[in-house]
């Protein structure tokens, strides 16, 4: 073989290496950012909206009754609704908003993941229902989201209508989940949700008023943004090596101590 022909099969396998250790970093960046680009688009809206923020959800009017909490609702006060076995080893703490789309980021890379450990029986979930795009941008999509999700809880129904409201998540400009109408024409995607008791709560805004002390309790903890996931007590987003393979191994690890 010449010199020549030597010389370019290593350049050629040098290419091939260095194409390779590019794609690498391109991937690990990948899936850092499936938690890090979520914190930066919503931190950035906190910035730009200052106190208005800072206030969201926290309307109480005269008008407003007592709190009324959905069904099987738990954790402080009841401003959870828990998912998953109560004696789960592993405990995910969430606060969403229905319009924020670093949520929906988060629901799309972990959802399969956090089905299958709370299918498990390895991990249970607590959602807090949060009003900050509201506060952020106007209209009202954000609470009467929060509220039909509440009521689709005492239907039994949480999880899978849920996962449907992210799935219809419009822009986050558009406030078309402030629509009751809407609301319950999505819970037609939920077998047996679109019920006339679920019509009325969704209507009547039966959990408005626990919404709001769901978003008061969360901005009381000083939390920065949504989404903001803790896991046994930690802070998932300060951790950019997260990913959903790692969530599932801490989970899986703590289940078998």
């Amino acid at each position: 073989m010449s010199e020549k022909n030597r010389d370019g099969k290593r350049n050629a396998r040098q290419r091939l290496a260095m194409e390779r250790e590019k794609q690498k970093a391109a991937d690990k960046r990948r899936r850092a950012m499936i938690v890090g680009a979520a914190v930066v688009c919503v931190l950035g809206l906190a910035a730009v909206v200052g106190v208005v923020a800072a206030n969201s959800g926290g309307d109480t009017s005269d008008a407003e009754g007592p709190a009324v909490a959905p069904s099987g609702a738990g954790g402080k006060e009841k401003l959870a609704i828990p998912v998953g076995r109560p004696g789960a080893p592993s405990t995910m703490v969430v606060y969403e908003d229905f319009r924020c789309p670093a949520c929906k980021a988060f629901e799309t890379a972990y959802r399969s993941t956090v089905h299958e450990l709370t299918e498990a029986g390895s991990l249970k979930a607590e959602y807090h229902l949060v009003t900050l795009i509201d506060g952020n941008l106007g209209g009202g999509g954000s609470l009467r989201a929060a509220n039909a999700a509440a009521c689709s809880q005492d239907a039994g129904k949480f999880p899978e209508y849920h996962d449907v409201l992210f799935d219809a998540q419009p822009e986050e400009t558009d406030d078309a989940l402030a629509d009751n109408k809407k609301l319950i024409e999505l819970a037609d995607k939920v077998p047996d949700l679109d019920t006339a008791a679920f019509r009325a709560c969704v209507n009547e805004g039966t959990h408005d008023s626990w919404v709001r002390e769901s978003d008061k309790a969360f901005r009381a903890g000083g939390f920065s943004g949504t989404p903001t996931v803790l896991l046994n007590g930690k802070n998932i987003y300060e951790d950019r090596s997260m990913t959903p393979a790692k969530f599932k191994q801490l989970v899986e690890a703590k289940a078998a101590q």
